[in-house]
């Protein structure tokens, strides 16, 4: 993709990615805003809500404070030894708008129609949330003619039945996305998973139906290398997509979060975790829950759009690569 474009008022083309860091509207990753679907691979999109929370709001100013932030990516991923931009063409969709700002069931559907629209195009998201009920209506567009694999980095395995009312939670998307037959939980792995809870619900729902869940006492016991190789074993060659939850780090990380629950991933087991999954057959992902008003720092969304960079990468990279070995394109 040219990334050149038109300046609004002087008519001169320039390229964002080559201007100052701290110039112009902020994009995710400086990467275009773009004004229609058409020659778009890679969707970057921000989900501005957190009406799912169970408790601590915060996660709707996400998506903003991870565009800011995002400015700091460069083109070049070191770890990866590859530059997604040179692939395919990526740009920034602005964010799903909601007519309903405190309807949580229409902001559900809301999305899912946002997202059929951008698959039906053929374009892959990448997202910034947002809390974590935004992954149900995700699925609901991207996995209703089959069920998909997922890679799920979290400190709770977000399983749970009905909260105060509403199956919408973000206690609960992932039980709703098995429930609806969209997602495989023979597929599914989770990674991180810790902390107190009162309710053995989720945790219960996640064993019983099959799901591969990486408590964090595991995780410190086998390290990086075997969580890896387990979560390649689990997904295999299907359909994958991999949702990241900033509390899956240790709040030393990333304090910017609604449930913070120390004792979760550095910052480096996650990128390499993450790294370590470069050639699965990704269909999309997400950054969620960076909720900037708990991190006067900053370093949350730093962290949330450093996860989103790896994640873009590692789908530009699946879906428009040079096949590797042990990438599911070699084979």
């Amino acid at each position: 993709m040219t990334y050149r474009k038109k300046g609004a008022v002087d008519g001169r083309e320039y390229e964002p990615m080559k201007e100052p860091r701290y110039t112009e509207i902020a994009t995710f990753m400086r990467a275009p805003l773009a004004a229609s679907l058409d020659d778009v691979d890679i969707g970057l999109i921000g989900v501005p809500t957190d009406l799912g929370v169970t408790n601590r709001p915060g996660a709707r100013h996400g998506p903003r404070e991870i565009r800011n932030s995002s400015s700091l990516m460069r083109a070049f991923n070191l770890g990866l030894r590859m530059n997604p931009y040179e692939l395919c063409r990526i740009a920034d969709l602005g964010d799903v708008r909601f007519s309903g700002r405190y309807d949580l069931e229409l902001q559900t559907a809301q999305i899912a129609d946002y997202y059929r629209l951008v698959h039906a195009a053929g374009v892959i998201p990448v997202t910034a949330g947002g809390d974590h009920s935004i992954t149900f209506p995700i699925f609901q567009a991207i996995a209703a003619k089959s069920p998909i694999g997922m890679v799920h980095i979290d400190a709770h395995c977000d399983t749970w039945g009905d909260l105060y009312g509403s199956k919408f939670t973000h206690g609960a998307p992932f039980r709703l996305a098995v429930e609806h037959g969209l997602l495989d939980p023979k597929r599914t792995i989770q990674i991180g998973i810790r902390g107190g809870q009162n309710l053995m619900d989720g945790v219960d729902f996640s064993l019983e139906h099959g799901m591969r869940v990486v408590f964090m006492e595991e995780f410190a016991a086998l390290g990086v290398d075997r969580v890896i190789a387990e979560a390649r074993r689990v997904v295999g060659d299907g359909p994958t997509y991999i949702s990241f939850d900033v509390d899956g780090l240790d709040p030393v990380y990333a304090p910017g979060t609604g449930t913070p629950e120390v004792g979760g991933l550095s910052t480096l087991d996650a990128q390499r975790l993450l790294h370590g999954l470069r050639g699965l057959n990704l269909i999309g992902g997400d950054v969620v829950e960076v909720a900037p008003p708990y991190d006067q720092t900053g370093n949350t969304a730093l962290v949330g759009a450093s996860m989103m960079f790896e994640i873009l990468c590692l789908i530009a990279d699946a879906r428009w690569g040079a096949p590797g070995p042990g990438s599911v394109r070699a084979r």
